[in-house]
């Protein structure tokens, strides 16, 4: 099994394995062309986004500037919205439906370090994918942990930390992040 395939699987895994290493080192080429993009060029910033989010759907906007791990594990659905300093640690996928918008200064976070000293010692981490479904609004500042499903119809309040599942239709907001009423 190769480092890729257990971090996918949740397993222990060493990020700085060859091949893991190289690809975030095509990443950072790929972020440092797009922030440099001329940011009124709607075409250039789709096809770079393209080229860097393993799927992204139709009327896909990411201001600038964004910073992932890998890029390939991000999956976005039509009309989604991310706006400046968006931060997508994507060592485990993420996946974003549609008609979803994302605030500035955003953090979506998949990887967590060991809890065994010997093994962080290794530089050994953990990823945990993050789901987050259609039409919802995540507010400014918001991290969203290892791990977490944000269901569909939600909006998370400015500064949130989520580190836990948030059910569908929810307003959740605090640190850490908790339902406070039903939407819809």
């Amino acid at each position: 099994m190769t480092e890729q395939e257990k971090s996918y699987a949740q397993l222990l895994y060493q990020p700085a394995d060859a091949k893991l290493t190289a690809d975030r080192e095509v990443t950072v080429r790929k972020l440092q062309a797009y922030n440099q993009l001329d940011p009124l060029d709607a075409a250039a910033k789709d096809r770079a986004i393209r080229g860097l989010f393993g799927n992204a759907g139709q009327n896909c906007t990411v201001q600038q500037p964004l910073f992932c791990t890998y890029g390939y594990n991000v999956t976005v659905g039509d009309n989604f919205f991310l706006n400046v300093n968006g931060k997508l640690m994507d060592s485990g996928k993420i996946t974003i439906g549609d008609n979803v918008f994302i605030a500035p200064n955003v953090c979506i976070i998949t990887e967590e370090h060991a809890m065994d000293i010997e093994q962080r010692r290794a530089g050994l981490e953990y990823a945990r994918p993050v789901t987050i479904g259609s039409d919802v609004w995540i507010a400014t500042g918001v991290l969203v942990l290892p791990g977490v499903t944000i269901g569909d119809g939600c909006v998370i309040g400015a500064g949130s930390v989520v580190a836990k599942d948030i059910p569908p239709h929810s307003l959740a907001v605090g640190n850490p992040c908790r339902v406070i009423r039903r939407l819809g």
